[in-house]
């Protein structure tokens, strides 16, 4: 029998599916925001997940959470806490239930909460939801018990039929939200097209889910709907994570310039997936290569630079460790090579699926000798198409190797994205010779406007040349240990990078333009930094927000910005690198410092707590 629950319409909801490693958690909240953003919502995801492999079942280590933020209008951050929290054991009602709001839900998996699962998460009593002191509501579901009935007649073994439980939870989910389960449905048998019996099980337990929300009696008061508000722009969309994005970038800066994208890499987490997206496109004409080691991704990414292609490296902090040598090849031979750092919990292993701002200093300084390279922050999962795509095209007008920092967080959190026009991107132009250039030419003649090298790729008739790791003349390009000579060459690829910053575009300021305070952010922090000041801006307090991009060279006006603000805070997932070296940079700068090192997204509400008392001290 249906029930005649009421719809109640929403701006934004918070929803939040957690269980073991192995209970699909991240597909059911992947399927769950592409959804919601076909519909016309805006999404912000979160993916958090341990780095065991498969850690024990049922253990508090071994929870994987999904987080989506859905919106009407806007989302920047996929939020602090949750309205509906999905926890399929006890684990992970025991380590997740701090992330639901006091006024929201939690649906429970009943059947994954016998005795010794409870013993399993370490639970003294047997009864969870008092010895947590959880006062939101709590909804009880069969699932796994549903999830083996529906499939009784499948002919599927026991193991494979609980495996889709997470669909039974996920139809559940889009009952309440009023979701169309067609697309779920095209989803998995897309994911499944070798497996047509497991897609057409999962389906079957989607719309059991579904039809359980349906007809219950349970506690559930409302089914809710969030209609999209505002004008969007027209164009396709699609939902795109931060590595994604980067791939794609890559492959339209090559376009652009006309070069052959190539990239030389080795897996690491949390940017393994770009490799494998790289990997999918050469049909248009991308190359992959996937090394033995993180030394040899980089050394044949700046053999291939040198035979003119668009040369790509990507890796997370460790690996650009071992990466320093063959980066410093690519500084002394002016080649340009673009080096993806997505940022991850360290020292060492340290957290690898986790996200942090740890890299900065070594992206900055991290390689022997004087070697300055332009460094670049993406700031959302969308923006790290056009972060790769100026990357790419500072690497090849200015012959230099670039680093692009993104982090765990975008690159695996997603977004709606509206394909671009590509038209409307600048041309990328290589520096190349030109056949009047063939009397006197040496590899190191330079144009006098911005001190880059001419680029005379291998093959070129009445160019023939030899570039290295020794030092080498400015005037002949032969091997020199000549001391003056090492002084203005060293000074030339500094002066090099530096002229970047009449290439690049100005630093914006967001929010209020007479503020007493300045919030100052890099990277992917961006989303919280910008909700935390519109938060305060609600509150009536004046605040303003600077996010840098691009980091070196700083923006032209970032000494001007910076000198209009009596207050300034610089907030970053670190214990203070962006403020250190701002100070570098400019004597006598007053900064004050928020910083967490915690391997979690900032939380908006602390924020606006620190900001408020730096305010108002």
């Amino acid at each position: 029998m249906a029930n005649d629950k009421k719809t109640q319409e929403l701006d934004q909801v918070i929803v939040r599916f957690s269980g073991d490693s192995g209970d699909g958690m991240q597909l059911a909240g992947n399927i769950f925001s592409t959804i919601s953003a076909t519909v016309g919502n805006d999404i912000c995801t979160f993916p958090d997940y341990p780095a065991d492999i498969r850690a024990p079942q049922g253990v508090l280590t071994g929870v994987s959470g999904f987080q989506v933020h859905i919106g009407a209008d806007k989302v920047l951050t996929p939020g602090d806490k949750c309205d509906i929290l999905v926890a399929m054991n006890p684990a992970a009602l025991k380590t997740q239930h701090k992330y639901c709001k006091p006024t929201g839900a939690i649906i429970i998996d009943t059947d994954s909460f016998t005795e010794k699962d409870l013993q399993k998460a370490e639970f003294k009593t047997d009864n969870p939801i008092e010895e947590l002191g959880i006062t939101c509501e709590v909804v009880p579901c069969p699932i796994t018990s549903m999830c083996q009935e529906t499939l009784k007649e499948s002919g599927l073994d026991n193991k494979s039929i609980v495996r889709c439980k997470n669909m039974l939870a996920l139809g559940l989910v889009c009952w309440l939200f009023d979701r169309d389960l067609s697309l779920a449905e095209n989803m998995l048998r897309a994911k499944f097209a070798k497996k047509p019996e497991i897609a057409e099980a999962n389906i079957k337990v989607l719309h059991a889910g579904y039809n359980m929300g349906h007809n219950t009696h349970a506690s559930i008061s409302h089914t809710y709907s969030i209609e999209s508000k505002g004008e969007k722009a027209k164009g396709k969309y699609m939902d795109i994570n931060g590595n994604k994005a980067t791939a794609y970038g890559l492959i339209a800066a090559a376009e652009k310039a006309g070069m052959r994208l190539f990239l030389g890499s080795y897996p690491i987490t949390p940017a393994t997936d770009i490799l494998h997206e790289l990997a999918k496109h050469k049909s248009l004409g991308v190359v992959t290569m996937q090394a033995e080691d993180e030394i040899a991704g980089c050394a044949s990414a700046v053999g291939a630079a040198y035979a003119g292609a668009l040369a790509c490296t990507s890796t997370s902090g460790p690996g650009i460790c071992l990466k320093s040598e063959a980066i410093n090849l690519a500084v002394i031979t002016e080649l340009p090579l673009v080096i993806i750092d997505v940022q991850r919990g360290g020292p060492s292993t340290g957290l690898p699926t986790k996200s942090e701002q740890t890299d900065l200093l070594q992206a900055l300084y991290g390689r022997n000798g004087e070697s300055p390279i332009p460094v670049i922050a993406a700031s959302s999962p969308t923006n790290c198409f056009d972060a790769a795509f100026n990357a790419c095209k500072i690497a090849v007008e200015h012959m230099t190797p670039v680093i692009l920092l993104t982090d765990a967080f975008i690159a695996n959190g997603s977004a709606a994205w509206k394909l671009p026009d590509i038209a409307e991107y600048p041309a990328i132009v290589p520096p190349y010779v030109t056949p009047d250039m063939r009397e006197g030419w040496s590899p190191y003649k330079r144009n006098p406007e911005n001190d880059v090298r001419y680029w005379a790729v291998p093959g070129t008739e009445g160019f023939a040349h030899r570039i290295g790791g020794l030092e080498k003349s400015a005037a002949t390009g032969a091997i020199s240990n000549d001391p003056d000579n090492h002084h203005n060459m060293v000074e030339k690829r500094a002066e090099k990078v530096a002229k970047i910053a009449n290439y690049i575009p100005k630093l914006q300021v967001e929010g209020d333009s007479n503020a007493d305070l300045l919030i100052v952010g890099f990277g992917g922090t961006y989303g919280h930094l910008c909700e935390a000041m519109q938060a305060m801006n609600k509150e009536g307090k004046r605040v303003a927000l600077a996010h840098f991009n691009y980091i070196n060279p700083l923006p032209s006006n970032t000494a001007e910005i910076l000198g209009r603000y009596k207050k300034i805070v610089v907030a970053e997932q670190n214990t203070g690198q962006f403020a250190a070296y701002l100070r570098t940079k400019f004597e006598g700068i007053k900064l004050h410092q928020y910083n967490e090192v915690k391997g979690q997204p900032f939380a908006v509400a602390n924020l606006v707590e620190a900001f408020t008392k730096i305010l108002e001290d």
